[in-house]
């Protein structure tokens, strides 16, 4: 199903052939992220994404853009926990022109320092704009309190103090640190071969002497009780984040927990969806998410609620979640959970840019990447009394963390009753 290869130095190449197509998608995917961050540089990562598009030694900043989009193709990146991603989907003809300019960006990119300091305004910008926006501020509230004083609970963005303090020196010398061999894969999905993708790699990467693994400090979970944290706002609705300590990447009960995720708050027929906003009309938004990292995770769910209804959402989410601790989902609750995961994920592999990001991530985090096959048969391998399993692991008092967003007084009484039902 896939080709794989590992050059000399130690990158990684995954090519998948789909040469019914006339396009090719491409990572380049580099081991570092918020999380290889301290406090003191907190940003620096998603600060050097930017910055790798203002220009190299060989492409000027229009010119990357130009040789991109003039060919009809789309040049992309983002920063995450764990990783970084610099990414172009363009018409096959055009493959070795993407390559050309996806690898100048990572081998030689110029940091000039006027960019550094317009780049500079454009994130403290983008810090401003994400906290003016409580749906999206309150993840960042939601995750400083699932991990305190760590890198995984401080946003990937970072804070405008660290923002403002790191200079061209810092930026350089991270990316010379951090962009090395052993940390870069290069994923490739749509119309190409796995030996022209290998030669272009080879070809640009050579260069890079061998290098260790980025590392980064493992997460520390000492919580032995609910956490509530509210942020008083005038909205006119109270954004909700409730989050429960989880599975990492790789854990047994990974696909029980998706499952679980979608049987909750994964699309409009789960529960969640049904109790509060269909039956209960206390919410416009509801719905779960997981995320997973290393070495940990994180099941959460958001809400955007009716000022004056709070915390009768909140009953009636905790009730959802306490049921399904209790009892097994029935037959064809289950049923139609599964064929959902599966026809979602079948769904998006048909797309050479989603099939690169799953093949680039899985490779890059966690060193191998399952056939779809496989997946499969892992899913249909999952039982009832597994999804069970991983609710009554996750759902207690000790995992759970929540952060408001709204007209909320922070001593709310009722907040802190429901917190405790599990």
């Amino acid at each position: 199903m896939y080709n794989k290869s590992t050059l000399n130095n130690g990158v990684r190449v995954i090519t998948k052939r789909i040469s019914q197509l006339q396009s090719v998608s491409v990572g380049i995917w580099i081991k570092a992220g918020g999380r290889h961050e301290e406090a003191g540089n907190k940003g620096i990562s998603h600060y050097i994404e930017h910055l790798l598009f203002k220009g190299t030694q060989n492409y000027s900043c229009s010119k990357i853009k130009e040789s991109i989009e003039g060919v009809g193709g789309s040049l992309n990146a983002f920063t995450a926990e764990e990783v970084t991603c610099y990414l172009v989907k363009l018409p096959s003809k055009h493959f070795s022109t993407g390559m050309d300019i996806l690898s100048d960006m990572i081998i030689n990119p110029l940091l000039p320092s006027d960019e550094v300091e317009k780049e500079r305004t454009v994130i403290l910008e983008e810090i401003k704009m994400y906290k003016d926006l409580p749906q999206s501020y309150v993840y960042e509230l939601l995750d400083e309190s699932l991990w305190p004083r760590q890198p995984l609970g401080m946003g990937v963005i970072g804070f405008s103090e660290t923002v403002k303090a790191l200079t061209r020196n810092d930026l350089y010398d991270y990316q010379k640190k951090h962009y090395t061999a052993s940390n870069i894969v290069v994923s490739a999905v749509g119309n190409c071969t796995h030996t022209d993708v290998v030669k272009r790699v080879k070809k640009s990467f050579s260069v890079l002497p061998q290098s260790l693994p980025n590392l980064f400090v493992p997460v520390v979970e000492k919580q032995s009780s609910p956490l509530l944290t509210i942020l008083e706002k005038d909205t006119e609705q109270t954004h909700m984040a409730l989050g429960f300590h989880s599975f990492h990447r790789d854990h047994e009960l990974r696909h029980a927990l998706g499952l679980l995720h979608v049987i909750l708050g994964g699309n409009m027929s789960s529960r969640l969806f049904n109790e509060v906003r269909e039956k209960g009309g206390l919410a416009y938004e509801i719905g779960t998410q997981v995320k997973r990292y290393h070495d940990t995770g994180a099941f959460i769910v958001h809400a955007g609620i009716d000022n004056t209804k709070v915390c009768q959402a909140m009953q009636l989410i905790f009730q959802e979640l306490s049921r399904i601790t209790g009892e097994l989902v029935s037959q064809d609750e289950f049923k139609r959970a599964k064929e959902f995961y599966l026809g979602q994920l079948i769904m998006a592999l048909e797309d050479t840019m989603d099939y690169m990001l799953w093949m680039g991530e899985s490779l890059t985090c966690s060193g191998s990447v399952y056939t779809l096959a496989e997946i499969i048969k892992q899913v249909n391998a999952v039982t009832r009394d597994d999804i069970r399993i991983a609710a009554k692991q996750i759902f207690c008092d000790a995992k759970l963390s929540a952060a408001f967003i709204g007209p909320l007084k922070k001593e709310e009484s009722c907040l802190k009753d429901v917190l405790h039902i599990l």
